[in-house]
């Protein structure tokens, strides 16, 4: 598109404008109010006023920056030498010039993409005065002395959600493509973005549940989550899939996985292209893997410990009765990794030594720096938190999942905003977005001790710190050969805060790094060619020495770890089927477990 396009086709007429937003708002009215007519007055107010305990922190933050009046007349000084560079190569560009935008957004930054943004002078100087204002805001608060790292922290989250909630791109008249939108249509891309938000509304009883996914265009068990295989066992927390092998030959140990009991576990297996589950049995591993019960107010009292038991203990007994091998490898995934931690150390004082390798993909065990998800753990946000939970017996959801989605707020919620309400379309049907609005609930027991003695006191890190099954806990204890696996972009699990573990664990560990993020960069299969991965043979105490000695490699880490894993699983059997042990079969995988949604 040329300049001149992009001059004429951005700018509406005030006319034409003015008639279709009339007639928006004549919709629009009877739209809100078939609404309200179906709104109950069911549910109560949330208690408290300010639950995330923001309030506190700003006002500390405004406390000090206005102890320093010196350093804030600098600040603003700075704000407008800024001003005046924008107007000055604005007006260069206005009167024919070439002069070169003064402030230009990152390059993964797709809010600023349509062509207008760049070619039209008014949204030009739109985008570039957001950018300065944002960026001038942001490193105001992070220039202000004396906070603690904490508050520090949570004011600088809070102020990036901020920063991006106010982009130029969120609002109709600010942004070029909804304008365009709105012409082309005569408004009816606001229409129906109007009943989009609407209809969000009524799927999360009155809570924003923004729809990221066609939730018509998968079902579990029909085209993701569909490598054969069947359940093999369960119990109150777990169903066990063993999968029905695609070899005639099989590693003789069998391969136990243990997914996070925060989400589903078919991100393992969404479908044939990307299955991390399907081409683990394509390599000729005997695989099972644990899918978690959607907890309810009856399961309320399950304590991490009961998870410890009920699953993956629970989980190698099953695996010896199914296919008479005493032993078995495991991997364990973010959450399912921190268990799977706990759980070794625990085994490794009973002198227990079934398991004998350990995978973890992105998993925390020391939560010194636990990332931004530290923002949301301090004891007002944690009592505010306990309060919700004790009330239902567990934590919803979707509460838990705008958690996340706040972590990368453009991606997972501006975008949506944007496509789904301004400019009215529907959202795409794209399978990991499906699975992360897939949530799962939380017992109220189990998680309130993860959140306050690992993410808060940081105990499981600490010898002793805390005591599951009767023994205290202690990492340094676990001796088995372990392939740890972090991604870069990691905002969930930051890759230096899991390197910490190579210094713990006091057998042999192979730490290989991914690119790219907590899902993308471990669910990243060889046909894609996608990202990379760095390895080293050599563990330094620290993480930035380890990464300047590795080495990298193009294209997925999964043949990197199916050659170490086969090291670690004997000779070749006979393939085993589903069944022919002394475990039969409950019902087909994907099971019934996984199915249950978080609102049933």
């Amino acid at each position: 598109m040329s300049e001149q396009q992009g001059q004429d086709a951005k700018l509406p007429d005030p006319v034409e404008l003015t008639k279709s937003m009339g007639e928006i708002a004549e919709k629009s009215q009877k739209i809100v109010s078939d609404w309200l007519d179906r709104q109950t007055s069911a549910g109560a107010a949330p208690k408290g006023l300010d639950p995330l305990n923001i309030g506190g922190a700003f006002l500390e933050m405004t406390a000090r920056m206005m102890s320093d009046p010196a350093k804030l007349v600098q600040a603003q000084m700075n704000l407008w030498q800024d001003y005046m560079q924008l107007w000055q190569s604005t007006t260069q560009r206005l009167i024919g010039g070439s002069g070169e935008a003064a402030f230009q957004p990152a390059g993964d930054d797709r809010r600023f993409s349509d062509p207008a943004w760049d070619e039209n002078h008014v949204f030009d100087f739109i985008k570039q005065s957001y950018l300065l204002s944002a960026r001038w805001v942001q490193s105001t608060v992070q220039e202000v002395e004396g906070l603690d790292d904490k508050t520090a922290k949570k004011v600088d989250f809070y102020t990036r959600q901020f920063v991006d909630a106010m982009a130029p791109s969120n609002f109709v008249m600010t942004n070029p493509e909804v304008l365009r939108s709105t012409m082309e249509s005569g408004g009816e891309n606001l229409v129906k973005g109007l009943q989009n938000l609407l209809d969000d509304l009524d799927r999360g009883n009155g809570r924003l549940q923004i729809k990221m996914a066609d939730p018509d265009a998968f079902e579990v068990g029909h085209n993701i989550a569909v490598t054969p295989g069947k359940v093999v066992y369960q119990n109150d927390l777990i169903q066990l899939i063993q999968y029905t092998p695609t070899t005639e030959k099989v590693y003789k140990r069998p391969l136990l996985i243990i997914p996070p009991w925060i989400n589903k576990y078919y991100i393992l297996d969404l479908r044939a292209k990307n299955s991390f589950v399907k081409w683990a049995v394509a390599e000729g591993f005997t695989v099972f893997v644990i899918s978690w019960v959607n907890p309810d107010a009856k399961l309320a009292q399950k304590t991490f410990e009961d998870y410890m038991l009920e699953a993956p203990l629970a989980a190698l007994e099953a695996v010896e009765a199914a296919t008479g091998e005493p032993d078995a490898n495991v991997v364990g995934y973010c959450l399912g990794g921190t268990l799977l931690a706990a759980t070794l150390a625990a085994m490794a004082v009973k002198k227990d030594d079934r398991f004998k390798s350990a995978t973890f993909l992105t998993t925390m065990t020391d939560f010194t720096e636990a990332g931004e998800l530290g923002v949301f753990i301090d004891e007002e946000q944690l009592a505010s938190l306990e309060e919700k939970m004790h009330e239902r017996g567990y934590l919803e959801g979707a509460e838990m999942a705008t958690t996340f989605n706040m972590l990368r707020a453009n991606d997972l919620i501006w975008s949506f905003v944007v496509n789904n309400y301004l400019l009215g379309k529907d959202p795409f049907p794209f399978d990991l977005l499906y699975w992360n609005a897939d949530s799962t609930r939380m017992p109220a027991a189990m998680h309130s001790f993860y959140l306050r003695k690992m993410y808060q006191e940081n105990l499981l890190v600490k010898p002793g710190g805390i005591e599951l099954t009767g023994v205290p806990i202690d990492l340094t204890k676990i001796e088995l050969p372990v392939f740890m696996l972090s991604t870069r972009e990691d905002h969930i699990a930051p890759w230096r805060s899991t390197y910490a573990a190579t210094q713990l664990f006091s057998g042999p560990v192979k730490f290989v790094l991914a690119a790219s993020g907590h899902i993308a960069g471990v669910v990243n299969p060889p046909a894609a060619g996608k990202y990379g991965h760095w390895t080293n043979a050599k563990n330094p105490k620290n993480p930035e020495s380890w990464l300047k000695g590795a080495t990298e490699h193009s294209g997925s880490w999964w043949p990197t770890w199916s050659k170490w894993l086969a090291g670690k699983s004997g000779a070749k059997v006979a393939a085993r089927q589903p069944g022919d042990g002394k475990l039969k079969v409950v019902e087909d995988a994907p099971g019934a477990y996984v199915k249950v949604k978080a609102h049933d």
